[in-house]
């Protein structure tokens, strides 16, 4: 695709229509979770829409401004999204306490862009274009930046013949699951023509922190300064390809997995994971007796007790990992691959999630990468179960979703739902050019897409 540049129109602060109570004033502090991940991207998702037909006569003004108030409608519940991370220190006794401060509530960020580019430009392409990227604001924010920038920017492109919807938002204070719950109810307030009140919506948040018994409701990190343990880093650029799998496709596999395992408990995410983390692994041609990580992201909101719904907003996922030799993984067929990641899922239960907490309580930290390609790591983020295409502001289903270059690696693979429902799934691998030539001749994974 020839080069195209975004054309930055205009930004806007987009505060909460109402104030709601004076408990929208208080603190709230980050949980160990949240903390863990002040070093990782802003996390970016985003949806792809066709212009209403004909689109020569599509107001987009008229539709930002739509835009802007139901977000404004939006963020009277979503309340702390507007608002910015504050950092409290003193020194006896000791203390490095981070929290969202909403009382410092300048808003989110709002932007509007275009692009002399067309839907077909976007989809069409056999790599994911690099100018998807400028569809996203903030791509080199990590989150401890919420100190200074936006925990939420949304920025809408628009195309030729569609509209992007691209959010950028704080990861520390935002997992996918609620991400996916901020925009559900945005695209809910957009469309249910309120008036001047403020909007009811069917899922409210909930931002009361999980904290676990017996452990400091303020969480307190060791250190005296910033930069004791921010790190910033470089990626090397990866060729991003999204693969289709249909729901019968999804169905032939989830079977061979489970008559091959003797089982009937593989899921069809499971099932997906354990043939990706085969292929992935096999086209990177590691010694065979050298180690292989299958990472899931894990919502543990289910797993706590008592367990949380998935109004609970914040961060609490969790990674974790399925492990064996290249040599195994590649000797044993799909079953046995997926029964592994199975069981690593069935065994990351409340005991699991506690140990962990009191884990880092021990030995407080912050998570530091290092920039280098990892090989024979296949890690799993996201997830088909996200109602993304329910999201609609006014323009029908959307034709797409996509994702920004924050938080990318070798052997990283995002999950999306399929855009036609029924089952099916879409995956977005992510691999150094070479691994990616090789995977798109992989005989396992090209037949299984059939």
């Amino acid at each position: 695709m020839t080069s195209h540049t975004v054309n930055r129109v205009s930004e806007y602060s987009v505060r909460p229509l109402h104030d709601r109570s004076h408990n929208s004033k208080q603190p709230i502090y980050l949980t160990p979770y949240e903390l863990f991940i002040l070093n990782l991207n802003y996390s970016q998702k985003g949806l792809l829409f066709a212009k209403p037909s004909p689109y020569k006569d599509f107001s987009i003004s008229a539709f930002l401004d739509a835009l802007r108030c139901s977000l404004s409608a939006t963020l009277t519940h979503f309340y702390p999204l507007a608002a910015r991370l504050a950092t409290r220190k003193q020194d006896n006794p000791h203390s490095y306490v981070i929290y969202i401060d909403p009382v410092n509530s300048p808003g989110v960020k709002f932007v509007h862009a275009t692009i002399n580019v067309t839907i077909s430009d976007i989809l069409t392409s056999t790599d994911v274009p690099a100018v998807v990227y400028s569809f996203f604001d903030l791509n080199n924010a990590i989150n401890h930046d919420g100190h200074t920038l936006p925990l939420l920017s949304i920025q809408v492109t628009e195309l030729i013949d569609g509209i992007f919807i691209g959010g950028s938002v704080n990861h520390c204070f935002a997992d996918g699951t609620s991400f996916w719950h901020f925009m559900s109810a945005w695209s809910e307030v957009f469309r249910s023509k309120y008036e001047n009140g403020c909007p009811i919506i069917s899922r409210p948040p909930s931002f009361k922190r999980w904290i676990l018994e017996g452990c400091d409701h303020i969480p307190n990190l060791p250190f005296t300064h910033q930069d004791q343990f921010i790190q910033r880093s470089e990626n090397p650029r990866y060729k991003e390809r999204f693969f289709h799998f249909s729901s019968a496709a999804i169905s032939k596999l989830k079977s061979k997995a489970n008559a091959e395992s003797n089982t009937q408990r593989i899921s069809s995410l499971q099932a997906v994971s354990a043939l990706l983390w085969r292929c992935v692994t096999r086209v990177q041609r590691q010694p065979r007796h050298s180690k292989t990580l299958c990472k899931l992201t894990i919502n543990n909101r289910s797993r706590v007790k008592p367990p949380l719904s998935d109004d609970y907003f914040g961060s609490f996922m969790e990674v974790v990992m399925a492990t064996t030799t290249v040599e195994d993984l590649m000797t044993h067929g799909l079953g046995w691959a997926a029964l592994k990641i199975h069981e690593t899922v069935r065994n990351h239960d409340y005991e699991a999630v506690k140990r962990q907490v009191e884990s880092w309580y021990r030995n407080p930290g912050v998570f530091k990468t290092n920039g280098v390609p990892h090989l024979n790591n296949v890690f799993i983020g996201s997830s088909p179960r996200f109602d993304m295409y329910g999201c609609e502001f006014g323009l029908g289903k959307a034709v797409a979703a996509r994702s920004g270059l924050a938080n990318k690696s070798n052997g990283g693979v995002t999950m999306y739902p399929g855009q036609e429902g029924g089952g099916s799934m879409d995956t977005e691998v992510c691999l150094l050019p070479e691994y990616m030539v090789a995977l798109e001749c992989d005989e396992e994974f090209i037949s299984a897409l059939k």
